[in-house]
């Protein structure tokens, strides 16, 4: 009799299984760069059951020298955390690109490859809220300066967008992290360096038109940068929450800060924080 049960347990636990969150490696293809690149798909529990059920999706953005698989080896919890909020993770693979569609390298076109090609592509593939007020980018370091640069420039794509220790202002760093190879020297093209930064894309943000987060440690390398950027959205009436805390640009406080960002995300999912 106890064989039976113990049995009978396993199989149940067997069969909610097979509903329990997922997590998909896929290649998605780029036509802008005649390539293609992995993306880690996180599917919440239920995916799989609900099958009239469509989901919002969360693009997270990786760092400089980071991966597609990045954040989900910094936060093993995510498949979780998706199944709790009701949502989908996306993370692509962009290389050192910074997100941008290069001016000097045309083989470097991850502007199109996120905010285009990996979101028809999900649509396609998932089961997802295909519109603005069901997407949201958020991202790391590069990653974060990239999901302000994308979501600023592409509002029919992103309702939301959230920075973690972003590189709002690239300009103080000249020399650092590859830039240079996507934009060209910043001593010989210093107004392409200023097209190319967050800082000088807030003219694009209508007020009440996309739901901002932005989140900085006290002792990031980039805070400076990041007081500047919210100084300079209160003065143009651009609505954000901006969190700043202590901690410095490492995995301890990305690991607390996409818990905020992700909390904020399921919150204009559902309507709170309204366009």
């Amino acid at each position: 009799m106890k064989k039976m049960i113990c049995m009978a347990a396993a199989l149940w636990f067997m069969a909610a299984g097979l509903f329990a969150q997922r997590v998909d490696t896929v290649e998605v293809k780029s036509a802008a760069m005649n390539a293609a690149f992995k993306c880690v798909v996180v599917l919440p529990a239920g995916y799989d059951e609900n099958v009239r059920e469509r989901y919002p999706v969360v693009y997270l953005l990786h760092g400089h020298g980071g991966r597609y698989n990045s954040w989900i080896k910094l936060k093993p919890e995510l498949p979780q955390i998706a199944s709790q909020r009701g949502m989908i993770i996306v993370c692509p693979d962009a290389k050192n690109s910074w997100y941008w569609d290069s001016p000097v390298d045309p083989g470097s076109r991850f502007e199109t490859y996120v905010a285009k090609e990996v979101p028809a592509y999900v649509d396609r593939k998932y089961r997802t809220k295909a519109d603005p007020k069901g997407r949201a980018v958020a991202g790391l370091s590069m990653g974060g300066h990239g999901a302000l640069w994308l979501a600023f420039r592409h509002p029919d794509v992103f309702g939301a967008c959230g920075s973690m220790s972003g590189g709002v202002d690239i300009r103080p760093f000249p020399e650092n992290w590859h830039m240079a190879q996507s934009l060209g020297s910043y001593y010989r093209n210093p107004k392409v360096w200023d097209e190319h930064t967050v800082m000088e894309q807030l003219y694009r943000v209508k007020p009440g038109s996309l739901a901002i987060i932005v989140d900085c440690g006290t002792e990031d390398f980039f805070y400076e940068v990041n007081q500047e950027l919210h100084r300079r959205m209160l003065y143009r009436n651009i609505r954000h929450d901006f969190i700043t805390r202590p901690g410095a640009h490492n995995s301890k406080y990305w690991k607390q800060a996409v818990l905020y960002q992700l909390l904020f995300f399921d919150d204009f999912f559902k309507g709170g924080k309204a366009l």
